[in-house]
């Protein structure tokens, strides 16, 4: 798409090895990206178990992959072959593109939601009735999916790929000069903005509060308005080239 940003500073809080590609694409639109990692993705630490797991996505009905970090972490874990009848899922485009690029389409992306809310709204997932079910997945997070295709009749498992955790970062310098460096903030999930407030303390989060601040769900938007986020804007759809016409849109409104 084109758009002109005239000059907009937008703060990326994505893992650093993750926002390179929207940074780019805001540069292109002459905005101003500013990186401040809120979030950082490494391996699980109980890999063998992880990989004991997946060793047997062979004999799944369904492998449902919650993110990008879900595919990147879980391939080198994979057997070599799998059957090809076997069905993926990917929670948003990103994650489906992801798969694409690694050898494995996914034969079931939500299109309206970009969360488990909008895969278990799927007609391939209203009877789920001894079907086995492997979610491949960061350590923790939400039990919703787990918990509704059960109630379905699926038999699901977890491989818990990689883990989130905070920055050692020191936030000093973008709390005192928010003003000049910081026009609107991106978020892509609620653990990235909780992170965020963690690292930026209360004077930081006062200031974040008056900001405006681009979610990609309405569930990170309700999260965020709990916080005190006076300005939420929501992207119309996933992915950079969603946060990028938000930013558009912003900026002529």
């Amino acid at each position: 798409m084109s758009c002109h940003l005239h000059g907009l500073s937008v703060l990326v809080t994505r893992p650093a090895d993750q926002a390179g590609p929207l940074c780019d694409m805001i540069e292109a639109a002459h905005g101003r990206p500013l990186r401040f990692p809120a979030m950082e993705i490494v391996p699980a630490d109980e890999v063998q178990a992880a990989r004991e797991v997946l060793h047997q996505a062979g004999r799944s009905d369904l492998l449902i992959f919650i993110s990008v970090n879900a595919v990147v972490h879980a391939f080198p874990l994979l057997p070599d072959e799998l059957p090809l009848d076997l069905q993926i899922a990917a929670i948003g485009e990103a994650t489906a593109a992801s798969l694409e690029e690694h050898g494995l389409p996914a034969t079931l992306v939500p299109r309206q939601r970009f969360d488990s809310e909008g895969l278990l709204a799927q007609d391939a997932l209203a009877d789920m009735r001894g079907r086995r079910v492997l979610i491949i997945r960061g350590r923790g997070g939400r039990e919703l999916l787990k918990q509704e295709l059960e109630k379905r009749g699926a038999k699901v498992r977890y491989a818990e790929v990689y883990e989130r955790r905070l920055p050692r970062r020191n936030a000093d310098n973008l709390v005192r000069g928010w003003e000049r460096m910081v026009d609107v903030v991106t978020v892509t999930s609620s653990a990235i903005l909780d992170n965020l407030l963690q690292l930026l303390g209360p004077e930081g989060k006062e200031k974040l509060c008056r900001t405006p601040l681009l979610v990609l769900s309405e569930r990170t938007a309700a999260h965020a308005r709990e916080l005190g986020c006076r300005q939420v804007l929501v992207a119309e759809q996933a992915g950079d080239r969603g946060i990028l016409q938000t930013l558009c849109q912003f900026v002529e409104s």
